[in-house]
This record gives structure tokens, C-alpha cells and sequence, in this order.
């Protein structure tokens, strides 16, 4: 009696493996690749561009609050309306008007990114913002 000896065809076995490995691999590395992008192309251009525009509505703040302090009398009143926008990169943002003594700023922020603008000599010519009429920005 002959014996027949039947060689082993692996290749179909190693095909599979060799798919299922090199796409789990690739789908492990297209789910960190999505984290970084995330975080290097869309927070990173947003914060910057939330930064510069604080830094613009501050300076449009300091300079409006300059001009009507620069015609306004010792003893008078002058009203006016200062145009924000509402939102910055889809989040609200507050304006804060600061001081210590001889040196007032505006802050912008966020409560996570904020700019500070310093009002441009008013503290130097007339004493600090405890001392000028109460601003309310609308």
C-alpha cells in the first residue's frame, strides 16, 4: 500500500491574516492621525485667531474710550454705543475694564484665551478709572 502524502496549501490561511493585520493597523493609525490633525489644524488656527481678534476689540475699545475721554468736559456726561460682535469663532466672549492705580488695561476673554490692551494714557492725565464716570458697554 501506497501512502499519499497530501502537501499543506497554507496560502489562503496567510492571505486573511495578512489583510485583517495590515487593516487593523491602519485603521489603529487613521484614528491617531484624527486626534492630531484635530488638534494641530483646527484648535491651534481657532485659538489664534481668537487671540487676534480680542486683541482688535480691545484696541476698538481702548481707542473709542480714548476719543470720548479726550472731548469730554471735567463736569459733563457723554453717552454712547460701543458695536461688538457677539460671538468670536462661534463662543462668547467677555470685555473687562481693569486697573491698578495709574494703569488701566482692557481684558478680552474667553475664561481659556484672553488679551490684555492697555488704555492709552488716561490714567496718567486724570488719575485712575475709580475716578472717571462709570462706562457701561452694551
Amino acid at each position: 500500500m501506497k501512502r499519499i502524502y497530501r502537501k499543506l496549501d497554507d496560502d489562503g490561511v496567510s492571505m486573511t491574516t495578512e489583510y485583517l493585520s495590515i487593516t487593523s493597523l491602519l485603521v489603529v493609525m487613521f484614528v491617531i492621525l484624527m486626534f492630531v490633525v484635530n488638534a494641530g489644524l483646527i484648535e491651534g488656527p481657532a485659538n489664534t485667531l481668537k487671540y487676534h481678534s480680542y486683541v482688535d476689540i480691545g484696541n476698538g475699545v481702548s481707542v473709542r474710550m480714548v476719543d470720548l475721554y479726550a472731548i469730554a468736559p471735567g463736569d459733563g456726561t457723554i453717552e454712547s454705543r460701543f458695536d461688538l460682535p457677539d460671538e468670536v469663532a462661534g463662543e462668547d466672549y467677555e470685555v473687562i475694564l481693569e486697573g491698578y492705580e495709574e494703569s488701566q488695561y482692557i481684558r478680552v476673554t474667553d475664561g481659556s484665551i484672553f488679551a490684555e490692551v492697555a488704555i492709552s494714557g488716561i490714567g496718567a492725565s486724570r488719575g485712575s478709572l475709580a475716578t472717571l464716570p462709570a462706562v457701561e458697554i452694551i
